[in-house]
Formats: structure tokens, C-alpha cells, sequence
């Protein structure tokens, strides 16, 4: 890739997207910077020789197509995908419907996968790329209030990681960005949905949680505008890493994670390793 990219930010009309994008720009790269409403984008980033604001919602594969048509025919390819657009529907499993868990997972898994469809062709004709996508230390490990979300998360990063290995014979690479806590917009009423209280057992736990989680909203403690500058640091590697720990609570997420798989797996080793056939 040359120095100056050229990059597609999804959810790129609030929160993190506008930072990403932003940090891009002012690096020397061009920017598609995409939402559902191009009007809210371009408001948020405001006017630059550089920057084509259009419509994508990443639920409809139609859009992302149209999209990735518009951003080739502007800038004449396509070096950087961010897959950041999201939300977050918060909430104990039994009281989130059926319906907003899979809403959770068509934004969140199936919308990047249908930008990355849209993207892929043009990366392999380019025999270059970045596929970079926002994911979550929810993908890295599961937690209480966070089923649909972590369900979501974690499907993203077996996609990765699975995905990586197909594509890196054409030269495109793969990136997940896993931030912990960053004072984004994820926890608004714009951005979070809450299951409504259905079940007695779990009220007190529901009131004291949301109680908790609405305080936090605009009080964590990560920047994410060095965010955005670390990631298109990252972004510029000639072998940028496959996963990245976004701040000091992710790293002691995947530090806590990977302690007790290891504990896990020694936990039963002897059983675990008595299961061949005997003919084998």
C-alpha cells in the first residue's frame, strides 16, 4: 500500500467512527465515511478535499455494495476497511427477545461480513488490503448483562480469525481491535437498549446494573481519540497484529483470558488426553 490510503469507516457519523476518521484524514488519507445518514456524517467531519460522506447501513447488502461502487469510482480503490458501526442491546438473556438478539447479531456480525463481501473483490483485484474491524473485549471474554453482545463479538472474532488465512495469499490482512473501556457513545440511549424487566429473579441485579452502566457513560477512562491515532498507526505496519488490545483493561482482559484457558486445559489433561480409540 502506498502512504496515502484509502480508507472505508463504517458507523462513522458519531462515537469512535468519527475519531477514526478523523485521524485518518489528518494523516493524508482519503476517507469514505459512511452511516445511515451521509447528512449526520458529514456534519460530524465537516468539509475535506479528501472526504466522501454517503448512505450505508451495513444490515443490507445492497448498500455496502453500492457503497464500495461509489468509494472505487470517487478514489479509484479501496486500502483500508474499518468495520466499526455498531450498538448494543444490554440485558440478562432470559429478558432480551429473540428479536433484539438477532438484531444484535445482523449489526454486529453480518453487517461487517456483508461490508467485507462488498470490499474482498476489490482487495484481491488490488492484491492489497486491510480488513480492520472493531471488536470488543466482550469477544476476547463473555460477562454478565452482555449475552447478545458478547454472542455477537465473539462470532466476529472466530470470522477473523478464520478469514485471515483465505485471503492473506492475495495480500490482504486482517486486524481486530478489541477496546475496553472508552468514553464513546456506546453506553447512550442512542447507542444501548435495555432489556425491559420481565422477570422477578432478576431485578434487583437488572435495577443495579443499569443503575451502574448509565453512570459510567461519559466517565471512562479511554481516549478515543488516541484510539483512533493508534489504529491508524497500526493501520500503516507493513504487518500490522492480528488482534490489538485497545487499552490497560483489555490487556489484562486477554491476559486473564489466556490464564484460564491455560488453567482450564490442565484442569482435566490426563482425561482429556485418554480419549483415542484404542485402535487408533
Amino acid at each position: 500500500m502506498s502512504d496515502k490510503q484509502v480508507w472505508l469507516i463504517t458507523g462513522a457519523g458519531r462515537g469512535l467512527g468519527v475519531d477514526i476518521a478523523k485521524a485518518a484524514l489528518a494523516a493524508g488519507h482519503a476517507v469514505v465515511a459512511t452511516g445511515r445518514d451521509a447528512a449526520k456524517v458529514a456534519a460530524a467531519l465537516g468539509v475535506h478535499d479528501d472526504l466522501l460522506a454517503i448512505n450505508l447501513d451495513v444490515t443490507r447488502p445492497d448498500e455496502a455494495k453500492a457503497a464500495v461502487e461509489v468509494a472505487v469510482t470517487r478514489f479509484g480503490r479501496i486500502d483500508v476497511l474499518v468495520n466499526n458501526a455498531g450498538n448494543f442491546y444490554a440485558g440478562f438473556f432470559e429478558e432480551l427477545s429473540a428479536e433484539q438478539v438477532r438484531s444484535q447479531i445482523e449489526t454486529l456480525l453480518f453487517g461487517p461480513m456483508n461490508v467485507a463481501r462488498a470490499v474482498l473483490p476489490v482487495m484481491r483485484r488490488q492484491r492489497s488490503g486491510l480488513l480492520l474491524t472493531i471488536s470488543s473485549t466482550a469477544g476476547i471474554a463473555g460477562g454478565m448483562f452482555c449475552t447478545a453482545y458478547a454472542a455477537a463479538k465473539f462470532g466476529v472474532e472466530g470470522w477473523i480469525e478464520s478469514l485471515a488465512p483465505e485471503i492473506e495469499p492475495f495480500g490482504i490482512r486482517t486486524m481486530l481491535v478489541e477496546p475496553g473501556f472508552f468514553r464513546t457513545e456506546l453506553l447512550t440511549a442512542e447507542s444501548t437498549t435495555y432489556a425491559k424487566p420481565a422477570i422477578d429473579d432478576y431485578a434487583e441485579r437488572t435495577r443495579q446494573t443499569v443503575e451502574a452502566w448509565s453512570g459510567m457513560d461519559g466517565k471512562q477512562g479511554g481516549d478515543p481519540g488516541k484510539l483512533a491515532d493508534a489504529i491508524v498507526q497500526l493501520a500503516g505496519l507493513d504487518a500490522p497484529p492480528a488482534r490489538f488490545a485497545a487499552g490497560a483493561d483489555a490487556v489484562q482482559t486477554f491476559e486473564t483470558k489466556a490464564n484460564t484457558l491455560l488453567a482450564q486445559a490442565d484442569a482435566h489433561r490426563e482425561l482429556s488426553s485418554s480419549l483415542a480409540r484404542d485402535d487408533a
